[in-house]
């Protein structure tokens, strides 16, 4: 039976910044992913220079051989109405391709990959678990085989639908879940003389109730257009409000069926248990998506990195007791959880009119909109 140190289960930003940190500090990481690495993420697409500095980045080597489109503006506004350009005038973000960006992360961490692979089994077994997993990818290809791997600290970091959290969760809870699609295509050549959504400047549209906003961005080559919502009420035809409202003003010819689906929580409303016996959540298996953006790779990486910290800290008693302190750390750094109230319970026309004022000002569209809710300028 192999083992290791750490087994993490899921390889986007959340796992495998956790394992790059436990793995520079001499500890054995394995990754388990059910997906094959490159992989598709319904994401919009961006990271700010707080996960540039998070994870040491260097963008020349990143850009040398992928897609990282520098932003220096924003286009925003009301669902269906004129946009307003912010420019900040130097690059204050990065778009980039999650299927290329998520792969560069996982091979960095320099752990051992089982991707491909399905977790089919997790029982604790004396000061560890033993884990039964199905599938496996070698070499570009997939065998059916079953194996078993014991662990002594189990790391869920598989999105919403994550294992580890159904284990640490198992009870159904009324959750404000933020749904979301997607759809990231190549532009030809074509399509990318007729396309009038720039390449430094995001086109942002709100909904007039504040729960949600659909999005255009540019990244080199290709368009990322999608639409998230706190609300999952009528989502199918919110989202095709949106394409309407896209092809009305130019952009057509979108590929059809081609839409990807997305759910996470807000760490402000979530109220997931993080921490077990050997046990732990990070990114969005945690909910810990930044209200209101809904901002995800953010706190991925933070909440990976804030765990590895724990970990080690913590051996080698890995005992629910010694890394209950990573929770107090995530609400140190992201804020209380499991807040009830919120936009939500707030009536439609106050909503409305907090848009239209919002939207509707330069100055707070720039200092709490954009620098504030997408940038995240004054975080330290």
């Amino acid at each position: 039976m192999h083992r290791c140190d750490v087994l993490i289960v899921g390889g986007g930003p959340a796992g495998s910044s956790c394992a790059w940190k436990l793995v520079d500090a001499g500890l054995d990481v394995v990754v388990l992913d059910k997906a094959p690495f490159p992989r598709d993420k319904v994401c919009a697409g961006w990271i700010t220079p707080a996960v540039v500095r998070a994870l040491e980045l260097d963008l020349e080597d990143y850009a040398s051989q992928r897609t990282l489109q520098p932003f220096s503006g924003f286009r925003t506004g009301p669902f269906g109405r004129a946009l307003r350009t912010t420019d900040f005038g130097c690059p204050i973000s990065y778009g980039i391709r999650r299927c290329e960006f998520d792969d560069y992360l996982l091979l960095r961490s320099q752990a051992r990959l089982m991707t491909g692979c399905t977790l089919m089994d997790l029982e604790q077994a004396g000061e560890g678990w033993i884990v039964k997993t199905g599938g496996f990818v070698s070499g570009g290809t997939t065998r059916n085989e079953t194996r078993g791997l014991r662990a002594s600290v189990v790391v869920g970091a598989g999105g919403h639908f994550c294992p580890i959290a159904r284990r640490l969760n198992p009870r159904d809870q009324q959750e404000d879940v933020v749904v979301a699609q997607e759809i990231e295509f190549r532009l030809d050549d074509e399509r990318a003389a007729a396309c009038r959504v720039s390449g430094d400047s995001p086109e942002l549209f709100f909904w007039s109730d504040l729960l949600g906003y659909g999005w255009c961005v540019r990244k080199g080559e290709y368009l990322n257009v999608g639409a998230g919502r706190l609300s999952r009420n009528n989502f199918p035809a919110a989202v095709r409000e949106f394409t309407a409202m896209l092809e009305s003003r130019g952009l057509s010819g979108l590929p059809p069926g081609a839409w990807k689906g997305h759910a996470y929580l807000l760490n402000c409303t979530s109220r997931r248990r993080l921490v077990g016996d050997r046990m732990l959540l990070v990114g969005d298996a945690a909910g810990l998506a930044l209200a209101p953006s809904g901002e995800g790779i953010l706190s991925a990486i933070e909440s990976g990195l804030i765990a590895a910290e724990a970990i080690i800290d913590a051996a080698p008693d890995y005992s629910g007791a010694r890394l209950a302190a990573y929770g107090d750390r995530i609400d140190s750094r992201f804020g209380p959880r499991g807040r009830t109230g919120g936009l939500p319970t707030v009536p439609s026309w106050a909503r409305a009119a907090a848009a239209r004022i919002l939207l509707g000002s330069g100055w707070l569209t720039r200092r709490f909109l954009l620098e504030d809710a997408f940038l995240h300028t004054r975080r330290h």
